[in-house]
């Protein structure tokens, strides 16, 4: 009820953020109050997984369970990739939530590394759970307020729109190459999720853009189908195969999939008046 509620009661404002980005657009600006509310559902819900995953996560790492939280890791992080466009509006929590060693300048030795990333260290790369407790109960705290302040917060909507082109954009960019979850090499965990929350955002919005093009949605549906169906290659029980297990090839296949896709979306915004 609550969340109805908040919801409700920032229809206004989404409207009120709405009407001068979409005057000059086919789309009406109330039509586009609907989808936003409902992607505002769609986060809060990874939210309130991403708070009880990482609870059971970090309560792995704290517990000395190395084998159980080195299994949870790769599924733990999906809820916050699949929003991450929204979650990247507070840079200090994306920051220490999700930051890479290379972000830092003493790299993994560096006390401001820390989040999944320094914890994936740990677990993989030095196989231990060892000091890691700080750095569990600080992720939980900051996953705990990253929901606090999303909660509270009127999505932009050129920043829903255009997350759906960003997800795919960092897959292809940077996720590609396998740097991210570079010790555990989770990455199609990550891809998967980047996927799912790009195609949210696309299916919230197509009813908008079917009736004036809908050439593009047949194309871009097609391509959305094209990359499920190559990650699909991948699945290996509840999860993915390890990333540095596919081939160049393997890998070749997927990024130009995932460039032509990402390359579609980038006209989104535009086509409903965002830009």
């Amino acid at each position: 009820m609550k969340l109805k509620v908040t919801l409700s009661a920032s229809l206004f404002a989404i409207t009120a953020a709405l009407l001068p980005r979409v005057a000059a657009a086919e789309v009406a600006p109330l039509d586009l109050v609907a989808p936003i509310a409902d992607y505002k559902i769609y986060v809060s819900e990874n939210l309130e997984k991403l708070v009880a995953d990482t609870k059971t996560f970090t309560d792995a790492v704290k517990a000395g369970e190395l084998d159980k939280a080195k299994s949870l890791f790769g599924s733990t992080r999906m809820s916050y990739e699949a929003i991450e466009p929204i979650a990247e509006l507070f840079s200090d929590l994306d920051g220490s939530i999700d930051s890479r060693a290379d972000d830092h300048e003493k790299a993994e030795k560096d006390p401001e590394f820390t989040g999944f990333h320094r914890i994936e260290y740990g677990l993989f790369a030095e196989n231990s759970t060892k000091d890691l407790a700080p750095f569990a109960d600080k992720l939980l705290a900051d996953v705990t307020e990253l929901n606090k302040r999303i909660t509270e917060l009127t999505l932009p909507p050129e920043k829903v729109v255009g997350g759906a082109a960003a997800l795919m954009e960092e897959v292809a960019a940077t996720k590609i190459s396998g740097e991210e979850d570079r010790y555990s090499h989770t990455d199609l965990w990550d891809f998967k999720a980047n996927f799912d929350g790009s195609r949210k955002i696309f299916d919230l919005v197509r009813p908008l853009i079917e009736k004036t093009d809908g050439e593009f949605i047949t194309k871009v549906s097609g391509n959305f189908d094209k990359v499920d169906v190559t990650l699909s290659k991948y699945k290996k029980g509840d999860g993915y195969e390890l990333y540095d297990k596919l081939t160049d090839d393997d890998r070749a296949v997927l990024a130009a999939a995932v460039n032509t896709l990402a390359e579609d979306l980038s006209t989104l915004r535009g086509k409903l008046g965002l830009n």
